[in-house]
């Protein structure tokens, strides 16, 4: 039986992760990986697992913590060979990466930090950016790390709304302002 889809095999799942890799904003899961892989039916689990794990061993791709980077070799490959990649194929990944590509990019302007201090107290760190500058960088005392987690979750749900909140306690007239008038 002939195979499914445009990805026939390794070199074509290695140009495939290369083209995705190249337009992702920035470091991805495999997970994230593995579903925008799947805009092809010849793509399996077990196939790309290990070419992702060659592309790591021959300096493609960069792997930290959990997530993997293309390196600047992945992007001239990536560039010089993504003709290559049937332009369905390709339309696809880029329609599926612009949803992860939002993501990502408002991960890596909302950020919160766990610290376990030496005196067994929780420190929780809490950033917000924009585009081009910091907006809000609140460190916080935790009661316990399950606070912390909580307070972290809560403010990446909705990072505007502490922000907004803050500068409406901010910009509230002093109580004694208020009696002169």
């Amino acid at each position: 039986m002939p195979p499914i889809g445009f990805i026939q095999d390794d070199l074509d799942l290695k140009l495939l992760v290369l083209y995705i890799m190249d337009r992702a904003a920035g470091p991805i899961t495999f997970l994230q990986l593995f579903e925008l892989a799947l805009c092809d039916a010849g793509v399996d689990y077990f196939s790309l697992t290990q070419a992702v794990d060659h592309m790591v061993a021959t300096g493609q791709l960069s792997k930290e913590g959990d997530r993997y980077a293309i390196t600047d070799r992945g992007r001239r490959n990536s560039q010089i060979c993504e003709s290559s990649l049937p332009r369905s194929v390709r339309r696809h990944c880029d329609d599926n990466l612009l949803k992860v590509n939002d993501a990502l990019r408002q991960e890596s302007q909302v950020r919160a930090q766990i610290l376990d201090q030496e005196n067994g107290s929780v420190t929780l760190c809490l950033t917000l950016e924009d585009n081009t500058s910091p907006l809000l960088h609140l460190t916080l005392l935790s009661p316990s790390r399950e606070q912390a987690e909580t307070w972290a979750h809560v403010f990446q749900d909705d990072p505007s709304a502490l922000y907004l909140n803050i500068i409406k306690l901010l910009n509230q007239p002093k109580e004694d302002e208020h009696e002169t008038e």
